[in-house]
């Protein structure tokens, strides 16, 4: 069931080919009762929606912006520049296996930060993660559920036997 309530996080990307590793993002959020939006926006096809998306990113309550783009379309970079809430970078697979996403997104000039996940899977669950964990500062029940999300990841690997 997805959580109900004004979105805190939006998840953002650039084509809807990228919703198959961005649904773990979702997905993650979900888990966690976070409620969250998803939107395809692109920073090159469609600049005035999502400047305007982001711009009022903060009057709708959106507290965190994971932004999810392939090769050197730098959605996140372009979703710093028109709010100063965290913006969270998920570099996509590409034809260059992510390395120019990669680049395009952690190699933001100074002044316009964007956090930048790994590239893929991986990266949209962390960006999920981080999402919560920054969320978890000011809502002690978010936290607690972080921390136990660590907790249970511990206890399996510690459960694990090689024989």
């Amino acid at each position: 069931m997805a959580p109900t309530g004004k979105p805190l996080v939006n998840i953002m990307m650039g084509s809807k080919s990228d919703w198959e590793v961005m649904k773990n993002a979702s997905d993650t959020l979900a888990q966690f009762g976070v409620a969250h939006e998803c939107r395809v926006l692109s920073a090159h096809r469609t600049p005035k929606e999502t400047a305007e998306y982001v711009s009022g990113a903060e009057d709708r309550g959106v507290e965190v912006v994971i932004a999810a783009a392939g090769g050197a379309a730098h959605l996140a970079g372009v979703c710093a520049a028109h709010t100063v809430l965290p913006v969270l970078g998920v570099p996509m697979e590409s034809k260059l296996l992510g390395l120019d996403s990669l680049l395009s997104t952690a190699q933001m000039p100074g002044g316009i930060p964007v956090g930048t996940l790994a590239v893929g899977k991986a990266g949209a669950v962390n960006a999920a993660l981080l999402a919560i964990a920054i969320l978890g500062l000011k809502d002690p029940e978010l936290r607690k559920k972080i921390k136990q999300y660590r907790a249970d990841q511990a206890d399996k690997i510690l459960k694990e036997k090689l024989t």
